[in-house]
């Protein structure tokens, strides 16, 4: 089990009014997709995505409960606590990559763009988000290559949601992986285009989550835990559940629809 770092943060930056990045050393490695167990002083302890590697890690947040909001208020020195990195990678293979992200799922998604870019491959990214306000990433994304964007309202780029921009991309070039992170509708969108045309598929799944190592069995997932067999999953896997895009669980357990 890894132990708990309790570190102090370096950066803080607000993306958007309800998404910040706090930056901060620690001596773990990570690789795209996987993620850690932050613990918020006084709080919680939730997972997050590691939305920078090496170094100085990062996680991108947004402030969506008590815990995350209260997070918000911290500023550089202030510390909190990181154990991990947990979970399985997005396969780096392939020679012509579509990325789709959507909302806060660009912040799973952007290591992965950047490691397919440092080994070579053709990167091209759709990313969505509700308003032009809350895009994320686009900039770090750009330097890997290509990027499409699509905002609900219509107020940067594609008038339309990212898996409507995704089936564009998808018709009018030719891939050999699809890469996907966002709300589980949305990802089910994007694995049901891909597999339509042929083209292996990986995308990263949310779920609640308590421990990050297969001990409370919050994130069921059919018969898998997201937390040892995921975050990210193939498509084939997917497209043969009963859970993906359909129900998750709450604090409970219970099985909830999405």
């Amino acid at each position: 089990m890894s132990r708990l770092q309790v570190v102090p943060l370096i950066d803080v930056v607000r993306e958007s009014h309800h998404t910040t990045t706090y930056r901060f050393r620690a001596d773990f490695g990570g690789d795209p997709g996987q993620f850690v167990m932050v613990w918020i002083p006084r709080w919680d302890e939730l997972p997050m995505a590691l939305s920078y590697l090496g170094p100085v890690k990062g996680i991108t947040v947004h402030a969506y409960g008590d815990a995350t909001k209260a997070l918000q208020s911290f500023k550089p020195g202030d510390r909190i606590g990181v154990r991990g990195p947990y979970g399985n990678t997005f396969p780096l293979k392939g020679e012509k990559v579509l990325a789709v992200a959507g909302g806060t799922g660009t912040a799973s998604l952007i290591a992965a763009i950047e490691g397919f870019a440092q080994q070579g491959a053709q990167v091209t990214s759709a990313i969505g988000a509700r308003t032009a306000e809350e895009l994320l990433f686009v900039d770090r994304a750009g330097a890997s290559g290509e990027v499409h964007i699509a905002t609900d309202d219509g107020t940067r780029g594609f008038h339309g949601f990212a898996p409507a921009l995704a089936e564009k991309l998808l018709d009018r070039m030719k891939f050999d992986e699809v890469v996907t992170c966002g709300p589980e509708r949305m990802i089910k969108l994007v694995v049901d285009a891909a597999l339509r045309r042929g083209v292996p598929v990986h995308a990263s799944l949310e779920r609640y989550m308590k421990c990050g190592i297969g001990i409370c069995d919050a994130c069921a997932f059919d018969d898998r835990l997201v937390c040892l067999d995921g975050p990210v999953f193939p498509g084939d896997v997917l497209a043969s559940s009963a859970d993906f895009g359909a129900f998750r669980r709450d604090k409970s357990g219970r099985r909830i629809p999405i």
